[in-house]
């Protein structure tokens, strides 16, 4: 079987664990919470690539507050993220002094984000918060928790709004659990 025929087996062997209506409602709360918060910070957002793009994409509509935008590339699972730079050969944004929120798809072990929270705190970020769409069930302890969350799932190979299988189906309209996986 080849890569696309694997991926579209995946995919139509899923199982569904949360809708697009229930991520999309999810979405509207987590935007409401942040606007709540950190309304007046003039934060600058940034997103995890690539998992964090759709999430990210989606949340900032429906922030009504001025914020700045960036990136930062940062996965444990392409190498070990650096603890002291995550952001290696990029530019780095000027935190010196601000509120910086963090996006990404999914909490799951934590690894990344409690590197790429470290780093912005060397740069003088005066806070750093972390807003996730999925929030894994993992069953133990990770170095880092996230202030803002969309929805919780089970400890499960998720696809769907960021996340992947093999680098593919992070467009799927919904979050899905693969099968035995």
């Amino acid at each position: 079987m080849n890569l696309i025929e694997e991926i579209k087996r995946v995919e139509r062997e899923a199982d569904l664990l949360l809708s697009e209506a229930e991520v999309e409602a999810a979405i509207d709360r987590v935007a409401d919470e942040i606007t709540e918060r950190i309304g007046e910070s003039r934060p600058i957002v940034l997103t995890v690539l690539n998992g964090g793009i759709i999430f990210a994409g989606k949340l900032l509509t429906r922030l009504r507050i001025p914020l700045e935008l960036d990136s930062i590339n940062a996965s444990r699972y392409r190498a070990r993220p650096r603890r002291r730079n995550p952001l290696a050969a990029q530019a780095a944004p000027v935190l010196q002094g601000r509120t910086v929120l963090l996006v990404d798809d999914v909490l799951d072990e934590g690894v990344t984000l409690a590197a790429v929270t470290d780093w912005c705190k060397e740069q003088g970020a005066s806070q750093v918060l972390i807003a996730v769409l999925i929030d894994k069930q993992i069953g133990r302890v990770r170095p880092c928790r996230a202030d803002f969350v969309g929805l919780e799932a089970e400890n499960r190979y998720l696809f769907g709004y960021g996340m992947d299988y093999k680098s593919y189906l992070r467009n799927a309209p919904g979050i899905f659990a693969c099968k035995g996986l």
